[in-house]
């Protein structure tokens, strides 16, 4: 068993609640500007706040709170995306001592009752009618919930008229009295393999990461002599989301909110507000790789971009060599390379992240090496860090200067880490929850003598590098006894172009397979870009025949990282996206892996069967023939 920690951070003990920090920013700097949304005028561009108009907010909606019966201990849920809102919301309800229940706003009707019934909500603030209406249809079943706010409908200025009356010192009684300890919020898992439980966080534990980031990072976020900017688009109903936020908020980062996720209104956002940090998940970073890599080909410089990416990674290989001392760094012919793909490409591809990104962090699920290799190249140092709900989010960064790809970098200062025998992960520290509300059986079965059982799996280097290889419930075991990680194998698989999810499958089953979805926007420029002659049948069956190749090469490239026992042998091309909607992602858009396995078991049942009668199914492109058609 290895056990790793580093020395603690000089982070100053938190001697109240989350939103002192709100104050204490305001009688600092009132002027420094910490918020930013869409202008409301309708203009294009963004509005900013000040911290000291952050603080007259927080204060005027705190005395609203108060006026409508919040008290310390009530627990209140913001069903919202992520808005200007919600900021102040959270930090004028840790002000009065209540508890912060985030919901992501597309749960579904049964999932909002639970989280609402389980938590014990006396109100809720939805942000739109219909986030109302589905309050509305579990309302009779929920005797403690005593308001609905609909946050377009001007609610929260209604609740700051109706605490006009309210006065300002009892806000601050009730904001100074708030202890470290006590309870900040209750954020609910994933639910991937069952109910969600809510995990109850304290003030501490959610600050410690954000503050000890800030003390040993924060320099990295911007250019010397730039306020640090970030854009916030993930949901905040989110660990990973909330941590951003409350790390901009206590260390002074302008930090803009974009509600919407589309493609093209977080391109239009970068564009504008310009951030100088980018943070996301895997699946933004990959998303962001595939729409220069299609941007590049329909602007005809395709093969340039490649040429580029190849040269970004060495570049980037090397230069961790040099930092990490085991080699010299990218030679002259390499040099020469970067700085005219520099010119060429690289630039480019970072005007249109804002021109401004100098760094940025991944987190949810791994990032793919080289994909961090290739951001890192083109001059936007991007890495992965490591944390989840029951750790208010934070466990691991990569440190600065000696960052590690591949790796989720070493244990916050602070924070104890562990991988016991069976590769599971265990943390220690004060991030570390302070169990599942009314689960005192699942907090038993997580918290083992003040260590934090993580479930997931993974191994630490002789360096102290933390790696994760999957989750503990999520390894595979196939029929021959092998076992395998499916998320490396995922990963790679999305880093083809035209591959949008994979989940890979094999439990009692002889071989390793995979179902995947194809990315619509990269499907429709590829079959426009192959310009296949010939008559229109023909043409079809030659394009359905390069289809298929492309992805058997997504699987061989997949299949070079592991060995013949744990490749995928067989495989299905899917029709229909793993989404939310069909309940085959969580809101959060994690995958369900036991409901895709019972919504596709046809589908899996006759990909295996038909590898039992002609083997293999997986073969050399040039192998395929019809009667291994595995388009379904």
């Amino acid at each position: 068993m290895r056990d790793v920690a580093l020395a603690p951070a000089s982070v100053p003990p938190l001697t109240g609640g989350l939103a002192d920090s709100v104050f204490a920013r305001a009688d600092r700097d009132p002027t420094l500007p910490v918020l930013a949304h869409r202008a409301r005028s309708g203009a294009a561009g963004w509005e900013e706040v000040t911290a000291a108009r952050l603080r007259d907010e927080v204060v005027g909606l705190a005395k609203g709170l108060i006026a409508a019966g919040i008290s310390p201990g009530h627990r209140v849920a913001v069903m919202s995306r992520t808005r200007y809102e919600w900021t102040v919301l959270a930090h004028a309800l840790w002000a009065v001592g209540a508890e912060l229940v985030p919901v992501h706003p597309a749960s579904s009707r049964d999932q909002v009752e639970w989280i609402l019934r389980d938590a014990g909500c006396v109100a809720v603030a939805a942000e739109d009618e219909q986030g109302v209406m589905t309050v509305g249809t579990v309302c009779a079943r929920l005797p403690r919930l005593r308001h609905v706010w609909q946050l377009d409908a001007g609610a929260l200025p209604g609740l700051i008229e109706r605490g006009t009356v309210v006065p300002y010192t009892t806000v601050e009684s009730l904001r100074r009295i708030v202890l470290p300890d006590s309870t900040a919020a209750v954020v609910y898992t994933s639910g991937t393999s069952g109910r969600p439980l809510g995990c109850a966080l304290s003030h501490r534990g959610l600050a410690y990461p954000c503050d000890t980031l800030l003390a040993g990072w924060a320099h990295t976020a911007a250019p010397p002599g730039e306020q640090p900017s970030v854009l916030a688009f993930l949901p905040f109903s989110h660990v990973y989301g909330m941590m951003i936020m409350l790390t901009c908020v206590r260390g002074g980062v302008l930090m803009a909110h974009e509600p919407e996720v589309t493609e093209a209104a977080v391109a239009s956002a970068l564009s504008t507000f310009r951030p100088t940090y980018l943070y996301g998940v895997p699946s933004v970073f990959e998303r962001l790789y595939k729409t220069f890599l299609r941007t590049a080909q329909q602007a005809g410089r395709g093969a340039l971009f490649e040429r580029a990416a190849r040269t970004a990674r060495d570049f980037a290989a090397a230069e961790e060599r040099r930092r990490l001392g085991t080699g010299p760094g990218p030679g002259l012919e390499l040099r020469l390379q970067h700085a005219l793909y520099e010119r060429t490409v690289y630039r480019g591809l970072r005007a249109a992240l804002g021109g401004r990104v100098v760094r940025g962090t991944s987190g949810g699920s791994a990032l793919g090496r080289e994909l961090a290799m290739f951001y890192e190249g083109m001059g936007v140092f991007v890495h992965d860090g490591y944390g989840l709900t029951e750790a208010a989010g934070g466990i691991t960064m990569q440190p600065f200067g000696r960052e590690k790809s591949g790796t989720v970098g070493m244990p916050l200062p602070g924070t104890r880490v562990q991988v016991a025998d069976d590769g599971e992960i265990l943390v220690r520290g004060p991030s570390v929850f302070q169990g599942y509300v009314g689960d005192e059986t699942a907090t038993r079965a997580v918290l083992r003598g003040g260590w934090l059982a993580t479930g997931d799996i993974g191994r630490l280097d002789a360096e102290g590098y933390l790696t994760i290889t999957g989750r503990k419930k999520e390894v595979i075991v196939t029929s021959g006894g092998t076992s395998v990680a499916p998320a490396p194998l995922e990963q790679r698989l999305r880093m083809h172009p035209l591959v949008h999810q994979a989940v890979v499958i094999g439990d009692d089953r002889p071989c390793v397979g995979a179902l995947i979805t194809l990315d619509p926007d990269f499907l429709a420029h590829w079959r426009a870009a192959l310009a296949l002659p010939g008559d229109h049948p023909g043409r079809e069956a030659r394009e359905e025949n390069a289809l298929r190749e492309e992805i058997a090469r997504a699987v061989a490239s997949a299949n070079s990282a592991v060995s013949r026992a744990e490749s995928i042998r067989v495989y299905r091309v899917l029709q229909e996206p793993f989404a939310a909607d069909n309940g085959l992602l969580t809101p959060s858009l994690k995958l369900r892996r036991a409901a895709v396995v019972r919504h596709y078991a046809a589908e899996i049942e006759a990909m295996y069967q038909a590898r039992s009668r002609s083997r293999p199914v997986v073969r050399e492109p040039a192998e395929w023939d019809e009667a291994d058609d595995v388009f379904r």
